[in-house]
């Protein structure tokens, strides 16, 4: 196996993961009607972002590898904190409105030029959703932590 090769497949799996996650989120809500709040949709903003961060570390650049893998750990601790913030905080409220999710996809102007992914249309109440007896967020929280887990990897791995 040529050196760098399993850095370029790390890579190259955590963009296919994270643009899953943000697949089977955009499934859920236009095939099955499970309507996204704001956390729900700073998570795929955050899933988006890991796949961006990841693309420089798919060249056999070390330093970009290495900054590529600091940047995807820690928007996926990002995303860690997202979702338990959305399960243990936002999932009481009944309204999302002006909470940071929402402030943070409205400045960033993301629901009025992608609503079709990007447009919160739930509050975190009514999007207080289980897949499996499982809260829906807990899949995004468990994909966040091994993301943050194979970046942690690819810091510490001897090159």
């Amino acid at each position: 196996m040529k050196p760098g090769a399993a850095q370029r497949r790390f890579f190259g799996g955590a963009i296919v993961a994270s643009l899953a996650a943000v697949g089977a989120a955009l499934v859920s809500q236009h095939v099955f009607d499970i309507m996204p709040c704001p956390w729900c949709i700073l998570q795929r903003v955050i899933f988006v972002a890991i796949a961006l961060a990841a693309l420089p570390g798919l060249l056999p650049v070390r330093g970009l590898q290495r900054l590529a893998a600091l940047l995807m750990g820690l928007l996926a601790m990002a995303g860690v904190a997202s979702a338990l913030w959305q399960h243990f905080v936002a999932a009481a409220s009944n309204s999302c409105d002006l909470t940071l999710a929402d402030k943070l996809i409205r400045q960033a102007g993301l629901n009025e030029l992608w609503p079709d992914v990007f447009q919160p249309y739930a509050s975190c109440a009514d999007a207080a959703v289980k897949l499996l007896g499982v809260p829906y967020e807990f899949y995004s929280l468990a994909l966040f932590l091994a993301l943050a887990g194979a970046a942690a990897w690819s810091l510490t791995r001897r090159r």
